[in-house]
């Protein structure tokens, strides 16, 4: 097994990675190779599942930041909601993913500071935990 380290750039983001080359022996499988421009559809990859994102609570205020910028797409929860530690309150679109932000702890929604379509920043209120 040889290990490789590549940088590879997404969107203007680079990102460092680390691949491990397998010998036709460590995989069991034979090595499969395809020409680099055989004319067929490449394979559709399955959707990306949203990503879990632990919410932000400022000092146990109970107020929910966000911890990217981006696009809120849903809004879980409505005031009143009593929510469980992990329960999606927000997901949120940023860089082509789905962010699912979820409560850091037991609460309930005193308010909730976005609506489904907003523009957030990187820190901006999403819900108030009490």
């Amino acid at each position: 097994m040889v290990k490789r380290r590549f940088r590879v750039t997404v969107d203007g983001q680079a990102y460092e990675v680390e691949l491990e080359e397998l010998l036709a022996d460590e995989s069991g499988q034979k090595a499969v190779t395809s020409p680099a421009h055989s004319g067929a559809a490449a394979p559709r990859a399955a959707a990306p599942t949203p990503e879990r994102r632990p919410a932000s609570a400022v000092g146990g205020s109970g107020v929910i930041k966000a911890p990217l910028p981006g696009m809120v797409l849903d809004v879980k929860v409505k005031v009143g909601s009593r929510v469980t530690e992990g329960q999606v309150l927000v997901i949120l679109e940023a860089m082509k993913m789905e962010n699912e932000i979820v409560a850091p702890r037991d609460g309930t929604v005193e308010q909730v500071a976005v609506e489904k379509g907003s523009p957030v920043a990187e820190g901006d209120d999403l819900v108030v935990l009490g």
